[in-house]
């Protein structure tokens, strides 16, 4: 499918204008173009699938199915390579794996996704919905007489300028719009290192269920992906040391696993690479929309990786959110109040599960990492 990436106006004028292309953008894109609105859809990254960097956030759980039925997006999607997630493996409060099956979930199994592929493939839903992908970078934004004017940087260099009667934010953890103009409540300090090891794999590396560790400073995850095996540590960034940003570091923190270890065992230790890190942190924007603003996705709340519902997560904002702008447009005034107790929802269910989860792992109460989720803070 070729997008139409046409050119527009600089000085042109969009009903809603998505900035960021991720799930959540692009589902807000799909829904307010099949609404008949007037969108843009700015992202600035490559253009395909195969040019996409590995992206961390890999794993979609079963629930997701019948959101993809509503986006009437499930039949294009099974038929896409991604690989079956049955379940997880955890040492979680104790030394010895548990395993959970998805073989009674009445969704079926999830997913490990390739993420530039997916992340295309919404691009492209939007797109043939009717609407426009424009690859560019939003840098600034600012509003004046009701209107909203988006600042973008086109891949040549040059600076645009796109105004609309709405935006949605979603640009990610950055919240680039939100930031602005709501405030950003921070959960903790977690951060990730993490690393994909992909050719010189062992042929026998079959294991699709994701697997959990707790250590003292963290836990560590690893699961299979289209491209590989993802591995990643998570702890809190004060607690993280030099050397764990090494290829040589990285290694030797897993190594001193037990589980995460044996499921590495046979990929060829020159073959991994230095780790990247990421944010990890729960992360809320409040309020998440106001008058011509609405965010989405990790823009609007982000969770600790542990709940494995970030890209769940996004796609429902984003569908959320694509409408609530709908209702906007059509004279809703209570629209954007849906949307925050929508939310308000999402969140309080999110920290109940985060409690709970952390609460299970006792081994270790005076490291400070498990000190401050289950103990005092300090």
């Amino acid at each position: 499918m070729t997008a139409r990436t046409g050119p527009v106006p600089r000085a042109g004028r969009f009903e809603a204008v998505v900035a960021g292309g991720g799930p959540a953008g692009a589902v807000a894109a799909l829904v307010l173009a099949r609404a008949g609105r007037h969108v843009l859809l700015v992202d600035g990254g490559p253009p395909g699938a195969s040019s996409a960097a590995f992206t961390i956030g890999e794993t979609l759980p079963p629930a997701a199915r019948p959101l993809l039925h509503d986006l009437g997006l499930w039949g294009a999607f099974a038929a896409d390579a991604h690989l079956s997630c049955p379940g997880t493996y955890a040492s979680w409060g104790s030394a010895q794996l548990h395993g959970h099956s998805h073989l009674f979930d009445p969704h079926g199994h999830g997913w490990h996704l390739d993420r530039g592929r997916f992340d295309a493939f919404l691009r492209e839903a939007a797109v043939a919905a009717g609407a426009l992908l424009r690859r560019a970078v939003v840098i600034g934004h600012h509003s004046a007489a009701g209107e909203q004017r988006l600042l973008v940087r086109e891949r040549g260099g040059s600076v645009g300028e796109v105004c609309s009667g709405w935006v949605v934010d979603a640009t990610g953890r950055r919240a680039l719009i939100g930031r602005r103009l709501a405030l950003r409540r921070r959960q903790d300090r977690l951060v990730a290192a993490f690393t994909l090891l992909g050719a010189g794999g062992p042929a026998e590396d079959a294991e699709l269920r994701t697997l959990v560790e707790a250590v003292p400073e963290g836990w560590w995850y690893t699961a299979r992906v289209p491209a590989g095996r993802v591995v990643a540590h998570l702890t809190d960034v004060d607690l993280a040391t030099a050397r764990l940003g090494t290829a040589d570091g990285f290694r030797y923190a897993a190594e001193r696993t037990r589980h995460v270890r044996d499921r590495l065992s046979g990929y060829d230790p020159a073959g991994s690479p230095a780790p990247r890190w990421t944010a990890a942190h729960g992360l809320r924007l409040s309020p998440p929309a106001g008058p011509g603003w609405i965010a989405a996705g990790d823009a609007a709340i982000a969770f600790d990786p542990l709940s494995s519902q970030g890209i769940l997560t996004a796609l429902h904002t984003g569908a959320r959110a694509g409408g609530a702008v709908d209702r906007c447009l059509a004279g809703d005034t209570g629209a954007l109040a849906s949307y925050a107790a929508f939310l308000d929802g999402v969140a309080d269910a999110y920290h109940q599960h985060h409690a709970r989860s952390y609460a299970e792992e006792r081994r270790w109460p005076d490291h400070p990492f498990w000190r401050r989720r289950n103990g005092s803070p300090h």
